[in-house]
């Protein structure tokens, strides 16, 4: 070949790269109201600074017809560009190239990927759309799968995973999304199950839709496989972005701060308030962090899932700093097990990126009851224990209202290296509430007295007076201070810059065993 037709050459082999499986194909992902995936990759990343990699990887796989079905690129766009101009590395599986199926060739762009981001500490956001794993491989795609997963693996805690969902994801497939730190789901068009609705009926007779099975709310409500659901792909891309806007490069980087425009003295009047004076009355915790945190500015992860507990990002002074806090408006606030779960690995996730850690406490305990101990309350819990007490970021506790019971140890106490903890007025410590303890405690002089319901109203008074006030744990020193609603963004504030060059380390060992 000469100079032109080498030039002719390439331009041919870009265009095919860039047709993915051909104008029909795209016209019917387009009519079911989907993006391609390159559309995809240009909505993820700041304008023009894709860059590809393997762009003219083909199949090598001979069987079943498909030496003659060889399409440039095999079925997945990867490479690396920029989200608010920070490097982020990335794939999208092209479903108009055999349904995107995992083949050989093109798990190694995916691993080659997965390599560079690890090696030079950057995020890795998967667009995961595909029929699982090529059936005319054989063997060769499930050892793809197992490529893949291995660097997910490897790659957990040292740069942040994120997947999005946009299309299905079934089978051996699913176990890559599961392995990252983050998942998000596109209501209606994108599905997960380990075993679809068919195989389901075929082995259990049960009938079930793909939506109901694996749908975007299903995970998000049900599974808590999910941590976000988008209405669209343009809406799934943009969580994706603002997520990344709080996080590090990698585990050694500090999370890009903003510049802070919401003051830094701000008396939030509006707490003064918020929590009613009645302990069996709700609020919501919600509103309680928007007033806290800067610009009213609170991004809740797993929104759907696990209600009683909130977990989220938010910026203090332009700092990112994950939140957790007991929602009173969906059960009291309790922990059970799905919010056990959920805040664990949440907990962890920050941690393991140096993100620290604001708590607010309103927990009456642990769910009673058969289905919560059969059910493994007990292991769920100590998950949520283990994440706090072996977490060595800043971590900063506002005891809001109710900390009773083994609930007050676990979310983020003193005990646990709680580096500032305080206590707002309204904060009830103690072993359970007080009706409870005055009926354990007194039952014999309730039984006798002339009118139980005004001794049990003045012995309640008497125990909450001595024992649930947060001045008992101040003066043991369980509480750095006890502090006036209005303050709490101030003193958060003023404990992260003391604490912003902590350093914690852990007892040398191979690694903890935490209870999975």
């Amino acid at each position: 070949m000469n100079r032109e037709q080498r030039l002719a050459e390439l331009r041919r082999r870009r265009e095919q790269s860039l047709a993915g499986g051909g104008a029909e194909r795209i016209a019917r992902i387009h009519a079911r109201g989907r993006l391609t995936a390159r559309e995809r990759l240009e909505l993820l990343l700041d304008p023009g600074s894709f860059v590809e990699i393997g762009a003219f990887v083909t199949h090598r796989s001979t069987d079943f017809g498909m030496a003659d079905k060889r399409v440039t690129g095999d079925g997945v766009v990867a490479g690396w560009g920029l989200v608010d101009g920070r490097m982020v590395y990335c794939f999208a599986q092209d479903f108009t190239v055999f349904g995107g199926t995992m083949s050989e060739a093109n798990a190694r762009k995916i691993c080659a990927i997965q390599d560079l981001a690890m090696e030079n500490g950057a995020p890795i956001v998967g667009l995961n759309d595909s029929g699982g794993a090529r059936i005319q491989e054989g063997v060769a795609s499930l050892g793809a799968y197992a490529d893949v997963f291995l660097r997910n693996t490897l790659a957990s805690g040292v740069v942040p995973q994120l997947s999005v969902i946009m299309g299905p994801c079934a089978g051996g497939a699913v176990y890559s999304p599961a392995i990252t730190d983050f998942t998000i789901m596109v209501r209606e068009t994108s599905h997960m199950f380990v075993t679809g609705p068919e195989v389901i009926k075929a082995v259990t007779a049960e009938e079930v839709s793909f939506e109901d099975l694996g749908g975007a709310m299903t995970h998000n409500t049900r599974s808590g496989v999910a941590h976000f659901a988008a209405a669209d792909d343009a809406d799934a891309l943009r969580h994706a972005r603002r997520l990344l806007s709080f996080l590090p490069g990698n585990y050694a980087e500090d999370a890009p701060k903003r510049l802070c425009t919401d003051p830094l003295d701000r008396r939030a009047t509006e707490l003064a308030t918020l929590v009613p004076e009645s302990p069996d009355k709700p609020y919501d915790m919600k509103e309680l962090v928007r007033h806290v945190v800067d610009d009213g500015d609170f991004f809740e992860v797993h929104e759907h899932f696990a209600g009683n507990i909130i977990v989220g990002f938010a910026r203090l002074n332009g700092r990112s700093v994950g939140i957790v806090g007991n929602q009173p408006r969906v059960l009291a606030g309790v922990l059970d097990i799905d919010s056990s779960v959920k805040a664990a690995r949440f907990v962890r996730f920050c941690d393991a990126f140096g993100i620290p850690l604001v708590t607010f406490e309103d927990v009456p305990g642990f769910l009673p009851g058969t289905q919560q101990e059969w059910g493994g309350i007990i292991r769920h819990g100590a998950k949520l224990l283990y994440a706090y007490c072996e977490a060595t970021v800043p971590k900063l506790t506002v005891v809001v209202r109710k900390a009773y019971g083994g609930a007050y140890d676990v979310m983020s106490s003193k005990h646990i290296r709680g580096d500032y903890n305080v206590g707002w007025p309204s904060a009830e410590m103690a072993v359970m509430g007080a009706e409870g303890a005055v009926n354990i405690l007194y039952r014999e002089e309730l039984a006798k007295a002339k009118d139980p319901v005004a001794e049990r109203r003045r012995l309640i008074a008497g125990y909450n007076e001595k024992f649930a006030s947060p001045w008992i744990a101040a003066e043991l020193g369980y509480l750095d201070d006890v502090i006036e609603p209005q303050d709490t963004r101030p003193r958060l504030i003023a404990a992260l810059e003391m604490l912003r060059n902590k350093r914690q380390s852990l007892p040398a060992k191979k690694h903890g065993n935490p209870p999975l």
